[in-house]
């Protein structure tokens, strides 16, 4: 066991108010390693469509993420002279946030969304969407229609897949030969020095390390020749994959260097793995105590950010209206609604402004700039942000 979080909901079944009295599920979240390949997984307690088949995640909500994605649109398209003649394929393309910056640039483009509600989104905006979940049966499906992608695209979508190996396998079908496929997703490392428990949820199935994401795309005939380390979500990784037959790319010092690093740090045994359950709860003492002592001065307390990650920490710490008022977002979706488990209500960003709460908790820590940024007028009637990630802060 790497740890364990307790009994929860799944994090995006916002509740909405005639609900409330009703039954909720609630399932061990709780952390095993594998001790060969070391794949880092939760049971799958919840399946895909019970989690995708109204989705309350929308991609554009976050500035920063999406100048983060048209960024790195802009560097692939120039990196891997795409046009006109290519086909650059999203899978879990969710509203369109990134092919946006592909199609503006006249490159065909294809999306592949599960969530319909999600997908008709991207639909509405222009980005043609399949909205069904991505296997090797979808693939095969694509390809018999004759399309192949040049450049075919994830993020933060491997953790969310049950099956990993139908789901590489599709993308080993689907990628044209001489073709790139890029994958984002939270680097275990990152995770696991940062803290970052909060990460896990019922609907991240899986972390990687690169060790392990290697072992899985080389059992598909896929090799991951570079790798990028982002600032997104606490810390991620980017892997560039290609056919095994495809000499044209070399693997870089990048790849190498990353491997070996977590070697040393042990990330290919159980030494990495022994002490985070211990920093763990010792996060979640340290946030209650926090929040305990303001209460008792009269302070009066806010949420920012209703995301899968602030659902995972209000539910392990047991925040519910007693310690904060209510959870601000961006999302529209979410007004209204309230929180899963903990039943704090979701209220839009101009709550903050009506209600000035003398502190706002920011539960995307890893959007603290941003956030901040945004908010930075809570300092005008002498309100301050806190942090929870890795430990409790405020400023």
């Amino acid at each position: 066991m790497v740890t364990d979080l307790g009994m929860h909901p799944p994090c995006q079944a916002f509740v909405a108010a005639e609900d409330l009295n009703d039954m909720e599920p609630f399932y061990p979240l709780v952390t095993w390693v594998c001790d060969e390949c070391w794949l880092v997984q939760v049971g799958e307690y919840v399946t895909p469509e019970e989690i995708f088949g109204e989705y309350g995640y929308f991609s554009s909500f976050s500035d920063a993420w999406l100048e983060h994605c048209r960024d790195d649109a802009h560097s692939q398209t120039a990196r891997w002279g795409l046009g006109p003649g290519s086909l650059v394929v999203e899978v879990a393309s969710n509203d369109g946030y990134f092919l946006r910056w592909f199609a503006e640039a006249g490159i065909p483009v294809l999306g592949i969304e599960p969530a319909r509600n999600v997908a008709l989104v991207a639909e509405e905006r222009g980005i043609p969407t399949v909205a069904e979940f991505f296997g090797v049966e979808l693939a095969e499906r694509l390809v018999s229609e004759g399309r192949r992608a040049d450049f075919l695209a994830g993020k933060n979508v491997l953790a969310q897949v049950p099956d990993l190996n139908d789901f590489v396998g599709g993308l080993k079908i689907l990628l044209a030969p001489g073709g790139v496929i890029t994958i984002e997703f939270p680097h275990l490392q990152r995770l696991i020095e940062g803290n970052q428990f909060d990460t896990i949820y019922h609907e991240h199935f899986s972390y990687f390390s690169l060790h392990t994401t290697e072992k899985i795309f080389a059992a598909h005939g896929l090799v991951l020749f570079d790798v990028d380390e982002l600032w997104t979500h606490g810390g991620s990784i980017r892997v560039y994959g290609r056919h095994v037959g495809d000499d044209s790319k070399p693997v870089t010092d990048r790849v190498v260097e990353l491997r070996e690093r977590e070697h040393e740090l042990g990330y290919a045994d159980p030494s990495a793995y022994e002490a985070f359950d211990a920093k763990v709860k010792a996060t979640k003492r340290r946030l209650l105590e926090t929040l305990i002592e303001l209460r008792d001065q009269g302070k009066t307390i806010a949420a920012y950010g209703a995301a899968g990650k602030g659902m995972t920490m209000l539910n392990y710490c047991g925040i519910r209206g007693d310690l904060i008022d209510f959870v601000a977002d961006r999302n529209t979706y979410k007004w209204g609604r309230y929180c899963p488990g903990v039943h704090v209500p979701v209220l839009p960003p101009e709550a903050i402004d009506e209600r000035k709460p003398d502190y706002v908790l920011i539960l995307p820590w890893n959007l603290r700039d941003e956030i901040s940024t945004q908010l930075a007028h809570i300092r005008d009637w002498g309100g301050k942000f806190i942090v929870p990630i890795p430990t409790a802060d405020i400023f």
